[in-house]
């Protein structure tokens, strides 16, 4: 642990405390092992001018929402300092009642909710005051031997037992001011929870900060050793498959399962012990939230439903109910986090946004678990003290808080072929608005870069390669744990050469493009469809199935073979619960194939405008892209959960396909 301190970067951030604050702050953020993902908190004590233009002390303290590492002037609400300190006096205070007081506290109400230790930050008799849940000082507290320890290293620092956070926590530290001169000692060690340090200079708080932590490091360093195991193993994706199924059907809709098979996690998931050591508790109550008290412990060949996830939710269960009050409400008993013995850890949720800081925090769980048995035991909290987190009012509260309309493919993986542009980009930036995790295929190699500036998976690939679709839908697999919706887009359209006429290469590569290289996808992705949550292929054919025109057989005849294989898809994959649903789009001018002068052409054959000729249907209406994608993503909803074998027009109209 090393000082992130640098003058130059610090002059930026000189014009008054709250910059000050935020400089030293985003320098706890930048450190991982010091917080993670929105954890710890900082604060400063400064005068501001009210409403009326009077002076007033006010306490900056981080709020809700923000991460230390990012974190900028409006992520510290204003508190008025005086009134704040004041609460720490009462005998006993709700954490609603402390919740509502501390908002009416705040200058700008719009402001973020407070810190829930924001009264502890108030009560602190520093200018600067930093919170941090170091993995290296709460490791060692979770060892038998951890508080004598803790002691040991820390003669200098106020050392006080586990209390829940909030006002509980608040009112310790305020009797401990009362019992120890807290200003002369180099902080406070709250075991189990992490190191307070304070100062009336930014720098000296931050680097006493990382003063303390180095001496639980070096600590580390002299009596564990070992190198952490690695190891390496293949895995079965239709088994991770099963594993993200099971583990969907519990929580009553799809989730991401994301696989970390590095060598510490194969590592660590192969001990034998790691049954026993893993399901004790995580590293510091706070990340009950993100992953629940204990992961689930998976066989290396889970059965089908596998049992292990029903096990754990018996387990889950069981918990609540010894320990719940009449007030609680069960969350749901789904786990966030599994480990799959000898294949590395799973983090399980509805976006890749929770599954990264399951992650996370689980990776920095396995290294402390393993770091505690080399120097004694790894023993966390008790079961109740978790559930007390688990549980916390202000947590309880959320539940009752109306949310918005929930998407439809929240947590769903989908896979959309011929996604560089037209249809196909749209039904990728539908389904990703939908809120599923999507995986675009296409020929042009931009769509990589694309694609991720994007907030999705671009993977260069020919459809008409089957080695290459074989490892995109691998790819996808392994990397979000399953699949639950395939669009079948890439095409190609020749036009102007009639039969007497048709060349071989047209001919065969639009059987190919269109026809054949879907037919590869489908069969390679069937195995993982039937695995998925509300599965469904959806087929881009054509207006021309119903009404072919002269000039454009291949892809008449491809269009139509795509169809009659979309029919016998529907009824060979119902009985695994697998939809397959077909759309005939027409006359869709705003794709890459249609230039302004092939429209210009194109329009002036039949004696057109160009917009007459984009409207050239029964309802008048020019037809875009995002309709074909609005409606693919409406037939792979619940909407349509019992439509299988439709074939839907997209085309404003048609005298002829009518």
């Amino acid at each position: 642990m090393q000082s992130r301190w640098n003058d130059a970067e610090a002059r930026a951030f000189a014009e008054d405390d709250l910059a000050m604050r935020v400089y030293t702050s985003r320098l706890l953020g930048a450190d991982e092992d010091l917080v993670m993902h929105g954890g710890g908190n900082t604060s400063v004590k400064s005068r501001v001018k009210d409403f009326f233009g009077d002076e007033i002390d006010v306490l900056f303290v981080k709020g809700s929402g923000w991460d230390l590492k990012t974190i900028e002037k409006p992520g510290f609400p204003a508190l008025r300092l005086a009134e704040t300190q004041r609460l720490a006096e009462l005998s006993e205070l709700s954490d609603l009642d402390m919740a509502r007081l501390l908002r009416t506290y705040m200058l700008n109400p719009s402001s973020p909710s407070p810190s829930v230790e924001a009264i502890l930050h108030a009560i602190m008799p520093a200018k600067f005051v930093d919170h941090t849940h170091t993995d290296a000082v709460v490791t060692l507290t979770n060892m038998p031997s951890g508080e004598a320890v803790i002691r040991e290293l820390y003669p200098d620092c106020v050392v006080l037992p586990y209390v829940m956070p909030g006002f509980i926590l608040a009112k310790q530290v305020y009797d401990a001011l009362r019992e120890h001169d807290v200003r002369a000692s180099a902080g406070i060690i709250l075991l189990h929870h992490g190191v307070f340090t304070f100062d009336d200079d930014a720098r000296a708080a931050y680097e006493r900060m990382i003063e303390l932590v180095e001496r639980a490091e070096r600590y580390i360093t002299q009596h564990a050793p070992k190198a952490m195991p690695e190891a390496k193993a293949d895995v079965n994706l239709l088994d991770l498959a099963r594993i993200r199924c099971a583990v969907s059907k519990v929580r009553g809709r799809a989730q991401l399962a994301v696989l970390d098979r590095t060598p510490d996690a194969q590592g660590y998931a192969s001990r034998e012990d790691v049954a026993a050591i893993a399901t004790r508790g995580p590293i510091t109550p706070d990340h009950v939230i993100r992953t629940k008290r204990v992961p689930a412990v998976i066989e290396q060949s889970p059965a089908d439903g596998v049992p292990e996830i029903a096990a754990y939710v018996e387990a889950y269960t069981a918990y609540y109910n010894e320990l719940r009050e009449e007030t609680h409400t069960m969350l749901d008993p789904a786990p966030r986090v599994g480990v799959w013995r000898g294949y590395g850890t799973i983090s399980f949720g509805s976006s890749l946004k929770e599954c990264r800081i399951a992650d996370d925090i689980t990776r920095h769980t396995r290294r402390a678990i393993q770091t505690a048995e080399q120097i004694d035991k790894w023993e966390a909290l008790t079961p109740r003290e978790i559930f007390e987190v688990e549980y916390w009012s202000l947590e309880q509260a959320k539940l009752n808080k109306p949310a918005g309309p929930p998407k439809p493919h929240m947590g769903k993986v989908a896979i959309v072929s011929g996604a560089h542009s037209g249809i196909g980009r749209a039904a990728c930036e539908v389904l990703r608005d939908h809120g599923a995790t999507v995986v675009g295929l296409d020929l042009n190699d931009a769509v990589v870069g694309e694609f991720e500036a994007a907030g999705m998976l671009g993977i260069a690939c020919d459809v008409t390669d089957d080695d290459a679709v074989r490892r995109a839908i691998e790819a996808t697999v392994e990397r979000f744990g399953g699949l639950d919706i395939l669009v079948c887009n890439a095409g190609i359209f020749r036009t102007g050469e009639r039969i007497e006429a048709h060349t071989a290469d047209t001919w065969d590569k639009t059987i190919r493009v269109n026809l054949t290289a879907a037919q590869r996808l489908i069969t390679a992705a069937a195995p993982y469809l039937k695995l998925g949550i509300e599965a469904s292929i959806l087929i881009v054919a054509s207006r021309n199935v119903a009404a072919p025109g002269p000039g454009a057989a291949a892809y008449s005849v491809s269009k139509a073979g795509l169809t009659q294989l979309a029919r016998v898809a529907a009824i060979e994959l119902a009985p695994d619960g697998v939809r397959v649903n077909v759309v005939h789009p027409d006359a869709v001018f705003d794709t890459a194939l249609w230039t302004d002068d092939v429209l210009k052409r194109s329009a002036e054959r039949y004696g057109m405008s160009v917009q007459e000729y984009k409207t050239k249907n029964l309802l008048k209406v020019e037809i875009a892209s995002r309709d074909v994608a609005a409606a693919l993503s409406a037939l792979a909803s619940p909407t349509f959960r019992a439509t299988t074998g439709a074939q839907i027009p997209i085309d404003g109209g048609n005298d002829r396909v009518i």
